[in-house]
This record gives C-alpha cells, sequence and structure tokens, in this order.
C-alpha cells in the first residue's frame, strides 16, 4: 500500500512478464507484455527471437525509450545502424524514422516506455523489408 499523503490509500499491483496486464504477439513469434497501458503512458517488456526485425516506422507524438534486458539489439534510426547490448538503453524522438532489429543467434529481451502512448500512433515506412 502507498500513502499519497492522506487519509486514503492507494493499492497498487504488481505487474511482470509473468503477470502483465495482458500479452500480444507482434512480428515474427516475437511477444510483449503490457506493465503499464495508460494513454500518456506505456511500458512494455518484449521479446525478439534470433533473426527477427520489426518494420522500419515512425510515431508522430510518441518519444521511445528501449533498455535492453538480454542479447543485442541493432537498431536502424534515420539510416543510421548501432547496436545496445544488455544495461544499455536508447531514446528515440517522436518523428524518427526506425526499427529494432535482432540480428544475433541469441533471444533479444528488453524494455519499451513510450510517453505518450503509440497506440494509434504508428505509421510504417512503405517499401521497406523486414529482416
Amino acid at each position: 500500500m502507498v500513502s499519497d499523503g492522506r487519509s486514503e490509500f492507494i493499492h497498487m499491483n504488481r505487474v511482470s512478464k509473468n503477470n502483465p496486464l495482458n500479452h500480444y504477439n507482434w512480428g515474427e513469434n516475437c511477444d510483449g507484455w503490457n506493465l503499464v497501458n495508460e494513454q500518456q503512458l506505456s511500458v512494455k517488456q518484449e521479446r525478439m527471437p534470433a533473426g527477427t526485425a520489426e518494420l522500419l516506422h515512425l510515431h508522430e507524438k510518441a518519444n521511445q525509450f528501449f533498455f535492453i534486458l538480454n542479447g543485442c539489439a541493432t537498431f536502424e534510426i534515420e539510416a543510421s545502424v548501432f547496436d545496445a547490448t544488455e544495461g544499455e538503453g536508447i531514446y528515440i524522438e517522436a518523428g524518427k524514422k526506425h526499427r529494432i532489429m535482432n540480428r544475433t543467434t541469441k533471444e533479444l529481451e528488453f524494455i519499451l516506455c513510450a510517453q505518450p502512448s503509440t497506440e494509434n500512433d504508428r505509421i510504417n515506412c512503405e517499401g521497406h523489408e523486414e529482416n
């Protein structure tokens, strides 16, 4: 229980990959778990099998932060390509074309925060193949 300084208390629910708000599948056998799903803030944990990638896209309003839990992610952001490994994070501003790829032979897991939420705020860039 957490007190906000008033006489009433707010009950906080614990969430995790094993106890998410909901689970979803995306891309090629990738998994996601919603940990926070509010209009102004989204927090997800996602898993990408070896050799998978998402489509190049952008968000008009949402800023995103990726934090790598396990593995090595390759990011393409505005035509620049670089890696981020376990314990590293990448911030992507709204309007930047980007995608995350797992070019390794091991599973990739990361936390993805978006402010505001990316719901209804994704524009795929045409003519760009996955992987």
